[in-house]
């Protein structure tokens, strides 16, 4: 009888399952790596608003650059595109409120800059905003010969991308589109 006894006490000692410590390791375990995901979200989504950020300022310098090869006379003999990064977007004169009204080339040139600089900057105060924070452009024309060149510079305030991925520098982007008219 103190064989069965024993046999059955055997059965019976070893526990199975998870211990209440096996658990908690796990679940710290579990949020570690939750939060290292998030985190990995939130850089992703930064990354991505600067990323497009930078092709809005791309599709910008190429309109202000079609503008002027359609309006090649005042872009390459009158130089009326040139103009100095942080200046204030000024309106066209009163007799051009729109394009269609507009009559000589250097009314187009001066309505065109009015249009690209409101597309510029999204605290304009105009509706509907413009595309960048802070947007400001600047075109300088340089004639050599029989070629002139366009040089376009966008730039913006990407300081929210920059500190969340903790880039450090200077917070603002700039792309610069140099092109022959």
């Amino acid at each position: 009888m103190t064989i069965l006894k024993h046999k059955l006490q055997h059965r019976i000692a070893p526990s199975g399952g998870f211990t209440l410590i096996e658990v908690l390791v796990s679940l710290v375990i579990l949020a570690m790596g939750l939060l290292g995901i998030a985190k990995l979200m939130l850089v992703s989504s930064h990354s991505n608003d600067s990323a497009y950020l930078r092709s809005q300022a791309t599709a910008l310098a190429y309109e202000i650059l079609d503008d002027m090869r359609a309006n090649r006379q005042e872009a390459i003999i009158a130089g009326t595109y040139n103009t100095v990064a942080a200046v204030p977007v000024v309106a066209p004169a009163a007799l051009c409120v729109g394009l269609a009204s507009c009559t000589t080339p250097t009314q187009v040139a001066k309505y065109d800059l009015y249009q690209w600089g409101l597309h510029l900057d999204a605290n304009s105060g105009v509706a509907p905003a413009g595309a960048l924070p802070n947007g400001q452009g600047k075109v300088t024309t340089v004639t050599a010969g029989a070629q002139t060149t366009a040089t376009i510079v966008v730039s913006w305030d990407d300081s929210v991308a920059q500190n969340t991925l903790n880039a450090g520098g200077a917070t603002t982007q700039s792309i610069t589109l140099e092109t022959v008219l």
